[in-house]
């Protein structure tokens, strides 16, 4: 018997141990482990989707409705981060922005060059376009249970 107590101190006092020295920690991101199990999508895909897309948003808001966003979802930054950089001068993106110049800034024509932008970092990181329409509304879901009604639609918005 003495035995027996001495295995569950000794078992004990190793899982107390190994918990002090090696915390369990939520994952940093529960929108990435979100896109993955629902999506399939690797977890770099989804960390740079997301970016990607919240980047997109962020060129739509204002600071302070972006502030709103990043208050509720403080991964936010960390994912624009991770998310691919589009290539410059030489891509749709780029060769449209300056044909938006060219066209007085028109907002219509800045928007769909953001949109080529976005497709171009999927594309980047292995995923068709089509993958943009699958992400925004888990994004969306995620805001709302992270910030309320205000966020999700401060996002939907600059989605749309």
């Amino acid at each position: 018997m003495k035995n027996l107590l001495t295995a569950c101190c000794v078992l004990a006092l190793g899982l107390m141990m190994t918990v002090c020295v090696n915390p369990v920690h939520a994952d940093s991101s529960g929108l990435t482990s979100l896109l993955t199990s629902r999506l399939g999508v690797s977890n770099s895909q989804a960390e740079g989707g997301a970016g990607s897309i919240l980047a997109y948003a962020k060129q739509k808001l204002s600071a302070d409705d972006f502030s709103k966003v990043t208050d509720a979802m403080p991964e936010t930054d960390s994912l624009i981060k991770a998310a691919p950089k589009t290539k410059g001068d030489g891509s749709l993106a780029g060769k449209l922005g300056g044909v938006s110049s060219l066209l007085s800034g028109s907002e219509k024509t800045s928007s769909l060059a953001s949109m080529a932008g976005l497709s171009d970092s999927f594309s980047s990181l292995g995923l068709n376009a089509d993958m943009i329409g699958q992400f925004t509304p888990i994004i969306l879901e995620y805001a709302k249970s992270k910030g309320g009604d205000v966020v999700m639609s401060l996002l939907k918005g600059a989605l749309q």
